[in-house]
Parts: structure tokens; sequence; C-alpha cells
């Protein structure tokens, strides 16, 4: 027989960002008691809204299982005296299991008899164990942050109200704080009622009943089937962005999407900060027409039904409108500043307090900048762009509206840059020195916002170095595992002809110079690489095999474009088993002997026998072909070259006494397959590959 279960915890308005997350453990949670406690069930489902969590167990078993177990004992050598009878070992073994000496049977194990007692433990009613099942689910629950209310000790995420606890049509005897558990739930704030749930089964439909959908699901495909019939009707393209929908999600109880319409006036003011406007602060949908123009209209979810959406439009709009003058009336006296008035205004800005201030970091911008340029040769044109762009990408952090709209910041920047009469590429160079801002974002397109993208990130991570701020485990406030994961990407995209060492070295010195640093210049580059290292490897993994990662990287990862080119060469190799890993094996032999010449002089006077003869000879016919494919970055081919001396190394081995008696020729031996070796090794560690 079996029974449903459901648990409601009714609370004050949880934030929006915590209940996804909250469900997600609740159902986690409740899944792992009953495993834990062997109750067996037909699955776990998990609800939410602003006010309440939920868990609804569909056959929940009215007893546990019954279990059989079998413990080990004594050997029969042990558990049997001289005469045949059960010694005191045994006789003490059986007292301890709660068995008789007689149900012992006897089993072989890695030939030695033992005895075992068969235990077996009647499962007990499961009614009687949720009351302290659920009060231990409740009280692991964990959230980013906790209240506490009344005179309790107790803290969750908001204050419970009332509880809803359900065995059947039985109600579990539950009580936290001063809040007993009960078959009332309590429905829409303003347009339910208190409801009895007289059994499990009917929560979601009782729930409906007061206006309250709690299937997050249904909520989610009732607010995306409004916003499209919305879209259709009026022949617009609705803007839903993934966070907002997710927000608005959990913000209501019941949904119904509605629309408001703006002054066309504020059209005027970039397309970015309305929109910013109406997401952030309103959690409005932004509306566009087909050739994806902002239109003076937004979308909005009520929490509620259909009645009087006029009026609440009004209201909405009304929000909007005095938001939307704010802006306009911060982006009009924006401009009225001067760039170099507000470049410093940056000096009053702290940036760190071991680092200075942010026009200290613009100065150290500049300077990584200009290395940065000579080390990739740029043109003058070029050169003279991210100069400028260097010096001026942080002047809007001192405007009304990046400070209203922090996330504004390089948007704001290129606006106000371009109508100060900026050059266009440095305008556009301000807004992409921020990219990549995220993941799956994408990277500047410009010289100049490469560059300074790069130099500005740099900075950043080399400064928190020097001064002792590193990440550990999932501590990252500065998010530098991000910024050194978009030096990367913007390296590798547009192919840049530097290295990582260049990069760190561009910043080191002058961090070095600064005097602030709690490091050596020695420590920082240990510290770098070992932490680019892993952005790096991380980079590789999406698509390549951890033991072709470990054996390139360990070839070196410096120049991050050669890595990604020998790490897809390899991985297409090792595809074609049979044949490559009769390479992958003769360079891994080679590899072990290699390790003990002590000389990489190479006499072919020597040289004696024919198959080192040839191997020497194959050596040298692909040596250079060789360097010249890894100067080029061409890995196929590199790999290919590689891949030809396989036969030569083969016949070598099979014909010739590397550890010769005559110590000349021995390291002779050597030294000619550590010559190999180094060219094998400067692809990737073939011996870290896994088959």
């Amino acid at each position: 027989m079996s029974k449903d279960i459901l648990f409601e915890i009714g609370l004050e308005e949880i934030p929006a960002r915590f209940i996804r997350a909250a469900m997600e453990q609740l159902q986690d949670r409740m899944s792992k008691w009953l495993d834990s406690a062997r109750i067996n069930h037909a699955g776990v489902t998990a609800y939410a809204t602003p006010r309440r969590l939920a868990v609804f167990v569909k056959d929940a078993a009215e007893k546990q299982e019954d279990i059989s177990e079998e413990v080990k004992g004594p050997s029969r050598k042990i558990a049997l005296d001289a005469n045949g009878d059960w010694s005191k070992a045994a006789l003490g073994f059986a007292r301890s299991q709660g068995v008789s000496p007689e149900q012992f049977t006897f089993k072989e194990l890695a030939g030695v008899e033992y005895i075992y007692a068969t235990k077996n433990s009647a499962g007990v009613e499961t009614a009687s164990l949720l009351t302290e099942g659920l009060l231990g689910i409740v009280n692991a629950m964990t959230f980013p942050k906790n209240m506490r209310w009344g005179a309790y000790d107790f803290k969750f995420v908001r204050p419970i109200r009332w509880m809803v606890a359900l065995f059947g049509k039985e109600i579990i005897d539950l009580e936290i704080t001063d809040v007993k558990a009960g078959n009332v739930s309590r429905g829409h704030r303003f347009l339910g009622t208190e409801t009895v749930i007289s059994e499990p089964a009917q929560y979601v439909e009782s729930m409906r009943a007061q206006h309250v959908l709690v299937d997050v699901k249904e909520r989610e495909t009732l607010i995306l089937d409004q916003i499209n019939k919305l879209a259709e009707e009026k022949s617009w393209t609705i803007a839903i962005k993934e966070d907002l929908l997710e927000e608005v999600l959990f913000l209501v109880e019941t949904p119904t999407v509605l629309f408001g319409i703006f002054d066309p006036s504020f059209l005027e003011i970039p397309q970015d900060v309305l929109i910013t406007s109406m997401r952030e602060h309103q959690r409005y949908f932004p509306v566009f027409d087909a050739a994806g123009k902002l239109l003076p209209f937004f979308v909005t979810v009520r929490n509620g039904n259909a009645e009087s959406l006029d009026v609440i439009a009004k209201g909405n709009e009304k929000v909007l409108r005095a938001r939307l003058s704010d802006a306009k009336f911060f982006y009009q006296e924006d401009q009225k500043m001067k760039i170099d008035d507000a470049l410093a205004k940056l000096e009053n800005i702290v940036y760190h307090e071991d680092l200075g201030s942010v026009g200290d970091k613009v100065r150290r911008i500049r300077q990584i900048s200009d290395r940065l340029a000579v080390k990739l040769g740029l043109s003058a044109t070029a050169v003279s762009e991210v100069s400028r762009t260097a010096d001026i990408c942080k002047f809007d952090l001192v405007t009304q509206m990046v400070y209203e709209f922090p996330e504004l910041q390089g948007t704001m920047g290129e606006d106000y840059a371009r109508k100060a009469g900026e050059p266009e590429t440095v305008a556009k160079a301000i807004f992409e020195h921020y990219q990549p801002r995220f993941a799956g974002d994408a990277v500047p397109s410009t010289e100049a916002g490469s560059v300074v993208s790069i130099a500005d990130k740099i900075d950043t991570i080399v400064g928190c170095f020097s001064i002792g701020i590193i990440p550990t485990g999932s501590q990252d406030p500065y998010a530098l595992r991000r910024q050194a994961a978009g030096i990367v990407q913007i390296v590798l995209e547009h192919k840049l002809p530097i290295t990582l060492r260049e990069i760190f070295e561009a910043a080191i010195e002058i961090h070095e110079n600064s005097g602030n640093t709690k490091h050596s210049g020695d420590e920082l580059r240990i510290n770098l690489y070992e932490f680019f290292g892993l952005r790096v490897k991380r980079l590789l993994s999406d698509n390549v095999r951890y033991d072709v990662v470990d054996a390139v990287t360990a070839a070196g990862f410096d120049d991050v474009v050669d890595v990604v080119g020998r790490s897809r060469a390899l991985m297409a190799a090792v595809s074609d088993q049979a044949d490559f890993k009769i390479t992958v094996d003769s360079l891994t032999r080679v590899s072990n002997l290699a390790s003990k010449a002590t000389s990489e002089v190479i006499d072919p006077a020597l040289l004696k026998e024919d198959a080192e003869m040839q191997l020497f000879n194959t050596w040298q016919e692909l040596h250079t072909p060789y360097l010249e494919a890894m100067a080029a970055k061409n890995a196929e081919e590199a790999l290919r070259i590689l891949s030809g001396l396989k036969d030569a190394v083969t016949t070598f081995f099979d014909s010739v006494m590397v550890m010769a008696e005559d110590e000349q020729v021995r390291a002779n031996r050597l030294a000619l397959l550590a010559g190999i070796d180094a060219d094998s090794k400067s692809f990737a560690d073939f011996a870290k590959l896994v088959w």
C-alpha cells in the first residue's frame, strides 16, 4: 500500500533569486531522505512561488522496506573449540548480532571459512518517521541569507507563516517555531483565501482554484504564451532575456501579461539606457520592431488576473516615466562635462587601497597598452588609437549615468566619446575594452579594443596577485578567473602573435616599480603561469580529451594559439588509434631512454649500426621541416613529420643495443634519442596519453 506525501512551507515573500535553488534543494533533500529511510516511492516533485516552497511525493510506501543483512564473524578455526562446540568468540558474536548460533552459516573467503549471521530487520511505519524526517529536511536547508524572527533561534530564508504536511489524508505532527502543520494552505494574497487540502494529489488544483499556480513550468509556459500572443497581435518583437524571465517567474503566483506606453521623445536617449532602465529597475521587457528598432512600449507581468489592466498599465507607465526622465536628465548633464575634466575626477576614486586610484590604474593601462602595441607590431595609426583609448577608457565612471546604471560603463563611454568628437575607432574601443564580459560574450573587434582589454585585465590580475589577492576555491571577488579567460580568448580568436609571458612582463615591471608588491617578480611569474595554465586547460577541455590536454600543455602553453592548434591536431590523431599508437609507443620509448643522456652532442662517426645510421639520417631529414612547421603553427604537419620517425625508431630498438658497453657509443646513442625526444616533447608529452 502507498500514500502521497505533501509538505508545503508558507513564507513571507522570498527573494526571487533564491527560489529556484531552494526548490531544487527541497526536492533533493526529500529524495535523499526517502532513500536513506528505505521508503519506496514513485517520484518527488517540487513546487515554488514567492510565498511557498512545496514538495509532493507520489505513492510513498506506508512501511519501510524490510532488510536482510549478512554479517561476517570469526573464522571456523576460532568459532569452534576442540570438541566442535561453539567457542566464546562465536557465542559473543551471536549475542552482538541478536541471533542464535544455530542460525550461523559457513562461507569461504580467500581460502578461509568464516561464520556468517543473517540479521533481519523489519521496516517501521512511514508515518512514524515523517515528523523527524521533515524537521530534519527543514533544518538542513541552506540559503544565501537567512532570517531569525520572534524570540526563536531558528533561521530560515524568510519567516514561516503556515505549513501543510500530509501523508495521505492524515496530518503529520510537525511544529516549527510557533507554526503547527495542518491541512490548510493560503491562496493568492489578494485574490485567494485559505483553502483545505484534503489530500496531496489535489494540491495543484486546489491552489489553482485560489489563483496560485504552484507549478513553475506552468507559470513559465503561461507567461511565454501570453507574451508571444501579444507580440503576434501587435507585430512586435519582445526581447525575452532569460535572467529577467527567471526573476519575473518567481515574483508572481498568477501571471498576467500586459503592455504600456512611454513618451517617444525618450527614444532620443541611447537605446541601451532605455533597455537597462526597463529591465533592471522595472523588470519590464523591451519591445522592438521587425528591424530591431526600439519602440515606445514595454511589456510587464502582473501578479494577478486580467481585471483593470488599463489601470495597472497606467501605474506602470507613471513609474517608468519618472525613471526615464531621470535618465534623460543624467544623459543631458553628462554631455556638458569635458572628457579631460572627467579624467581628473578619476584621481578621487579609490580603485584599491594598495593599488591606488582609478587614475593610477588608467596610467598603468596606458603603459601596458603601449608595450603590447609594440610587441604586436601595430601600425602608427593603430598605436595612436591604442594610446588614446587607454587614456580615456574609464572616463565615464564619473558620469551620472554610470553612477545610476553601473552596468552601462563602457556603453556610455562610447556614446559620450563619439559625441565629444573622438575617432570612431577609439569610441568603439572604449566599449570593447570590457569585452568579453562573461562566458560566450564577443571579444573586441578593433585592435585598440583588444589591446586595451588585455592591458586592463592583466593589470587587474597582476595587481591583485602582487598584493596577495589570489583566487582560492570558489572565492574570486575580483573575477580574476573570468578576466584571465578573457585574455586567453582574445589572443586565441584574433591569433595574436604574442605569448602569455610577454603579456605578463608588460605588467609585472610596472607593478614592481610601484613599490606596492608583496611578492617578488619571480613569485608573480610562477603564480601567474599556474593560474593561466588552469584557464588554458579549461579552454581546451571543452572539446579535447583530458589526457590530450595534459600532453600538449606539458610541452608548454605560453603560446595560446600554438597549444590550441597542437591539441586539435593530437585529438584528431588519437582518433586513428591503431596507426597512431605505434607512433606514440615509439616516441614514448625514445623519451624513457633519452632521460639517461648526459650530452646532446652526436658524433656521426660513432654510429656503427645500420639501424642507428638510418634513424639519424631520418631525423636529420625531418628535423628542419618539423621546426619550420612548428614555427608556422602548422600542428597537423608537425605531427605528421613526427609520425614519420616511427619506422626508423622501431627498427632501431629492434636492432640496436642502446646501452652498449662502449661508453662513447652508449652516450652517442643516448644523445641521438635525446635530440629526437626534444623535438617530440616540444609538441606534447606523449607518455601522458591514455589508451
